[in-house]
């Protein structure tokens, strides 16, 4: 009886990354979102590789981050395989069906309070494109 109130029984604790696409907080965990054969497969790719396929994806649909979360989620994983560091994404398509060429894409390292602020903001509904771009990626004009 004492050892449960000295030592509480453990939680499963689920390693979330936090990862902001484009103007989107995703949380995951990236070792769930690829099978351990993928993982292997995906392994030789580069971050250049898995910048041209996000920007394939982006130029099918620029709405990707909204639409499809599932996708969303495992290119997010996907970066940050090749580059740990790395935990937003911009991908920027002037149109479904542009040409891959055509869509941009930029990568930034943010700290836990940028992110942890993006994050609220979105759980209250209040994170819009034009936020993530005044506190990350600075394009818009002030």
């Amino acid at each position: 009886m004492m050892a449960g109130f000295l030592f509480p029984p453990r939680s499963p604790v689920v390693p979330a990354m936090l990862f902001l696409l484009n103007d989107v907080v995703l949380s995951f965990d990236p070792a769930e979102l690829t099978p351990p054969v993928t993982r292997d497969r995906f392994a030789k790719l580069s971050l250049s590789y898995v910048g041209e396929l996000g920007k394939e994806l982006f130029s099918e649909e620029p709405l990707l981050h909204l639409k499809d979360r599932e996708r969303a989620e495992r290119l997010a994983a996907l970066i940050v395989s090749k580059a740990p560091d790395v935990n937003a994404a911009l991908f920027i398509a002037p149109g479904r069906g542009c040409r891959v060429a055509d869509v941009q894409v930029r990568y930034a390292q943010l700290g836990i309070e940028i992110m942890a602020t993006l994050l609220e903001r979105q759980n209250s509904g209040a994170l819009t494109n034009i936020e993530a771009d005044r506190q990350v990626w600075r394009r818009l004009a002030a």
